[in-house]
């Protein structure tokens, strides 16, 4: 059985590692890449044909015509790869490598050990490794978004929205069941999907934050400053939806 691991690309002609992919998809056997196209206005699907051309088997490449945000993209791939008898583990990395290769690979072991867990993150703050780099300024947002969203959920998380997750594929269906509300902020949806599966009791038993070894922001990320300073009002938006609205759909 394998590992399927999401790469959501928008624009990503230009950022893309090739090499690096392409020497995981030769070293490795146990993985299977999933590119997702996500409506990109330049080259990115060429560049991801390439890819996939390395080795169709290792590779798929979902092209998703429209631009639909960062949480449709990471669906699309869960819902593909939960289709494939071949997958027993998914999960997601930044196209960036951002969160490198080494690093996914420690937080698969960990789900495979630990047989008690069904989801892994990695964590760029709970006990943050001197190679985790961050813009001054984008730490200090985080560190306020942080606090609001540890209070929407209700759980001690240090990291929701580090782009590296893995977990057991028969949490597809609780996860990606229903498209998100957000584009960007789907990371913290997960967490109040599996806290409404799992009871608040459990919980915290079955996911696991791990820290990272390396992680370095990268200058032309698609989140810039007006997004962050947007985010609490998303937040908002999130809790609302979650326990307003879909609390009057049940009664």
């Amino acid at each position: 059985m394998k590992t399927g691991i999401i790469i959501p690309c928008y624009n990503e002609e230009n950022r893309l590692n090739v090499n690096a992919f392409i020497n995981f998809i030769k070293e490795e056997n146990d993985y299977h890449l999933c590119f997702v196209n996500d409506g990109s206005k330049d080259n990115t699907i060429d560049v991801l044909m390439k890819i996939q051309a390395v080795d169709t088997k290792k590779v798929s490449v979902i092209d998703i015509k429209k631009n639909s945000g960062k949480a449709a993209a990471v669906r699309a791939g869960a819902r593909y790869l939960h289709s494939r008898s071949d997958i027993k583990f998914i999960g997601f990395i930044d196209a960036d490598l951002s969160t490198d290769f080494e690093d996914f690979n420690g937080l698969l072991k960990t789900l495979k050990t630990n047989k008690e867990l069904s989801f892994v993150f990695g964590s760029r703050a709970k006990n943050a490794s001197d190679m985790i780099r961050k813009n001054g300024v984008r730490a200090m947002i985080s560190k306020a978004i942080n606090i609001l969203i540890v209070f929407i959920l209700g759980l001690s998380i240090h990291d929701t929205q580090c782009g590296a997750k893995v977990f057991k594929a028969d949490l597809v269906p609780v996860i990606f069941n229903q498209n998100f509300f957000s584009r960007w902020l789907f990371d913290v949806e997960m967490f109040i999907k599996m806290k409404r599966h799992f009871g608040k009791a459990e919980i915290m038993n079955k996911i696991y934050e791990q820290p990272l070894q390396r992680w370095v922001h990268m200058e032309d990320s698609k989140l810039g400053i007006k997004d962050a300073l947007e985010i609490p009002y998303r937040l908002v938006s999130i809790w609302f939806n979650y326990n307003i609205l879909q609390n009057l759909n049940f009664t």
